[in-house]
């Protein structure tokens, strides 16, 4: 952990760090962080976040751009846009928002392939004989 924004302490203003930071107290503005901002149960965020990964498990008010992975914990309360290629939403977390997930293929065979012209094919076959 490179950065701690501790429990009595109050941030406005726009924060760069290279390498992770960890909020439990306030921050008002904007985060932009390399790897990995955090999010503690008593932290409270009213900024956008831009970073590698985004662990909440606090209160966050803005919209987060995590490049990898975004996780909200049991107990995070978010207020606003998700845009990242991995979500983990915990039971009993709060998220009033819209998600976007970047473009990619999933290498957990979630998504089902997609078809092809050979595949039409023997769909309008079985049709014709039923």
């Amino acid at each position: 952990m490179n950065t701690i924004i501790g429990k009595d302490a109050t941030f406005t203003g726009t924060i760069d760090v290279k390498g992770s930071v960890r909020v439990d107290g306030i921050v008002k503005g904007k985060v932009i962080c390399s790897d990995t901002v955090t999010i503690g149960a008593g932290g409270s965020v009213e900024a956008d976040i831009e970073s590698q990964t985004a662990v909440i498990v606090g209160k966050l008010s803005g919209n987060i751009n995590a490049t990898e992975k975004i996780e909200l914990q049991a107990k995070s309360d978010v207020e606003g846009d998700i845009r990242t290629k991995s979500l983990v939403v915990e039971q009993g977390a709060i998220f009033c928002g819209s998600c976007s997930m970047k473009q990619g293929k999933s290498n957990l065979g979630f998504i089902p392939p997609q078809e092809t012209k050979e595949d039409k094919s023997e769909k309008e076959k079985v049709k014709d004989k039923i």
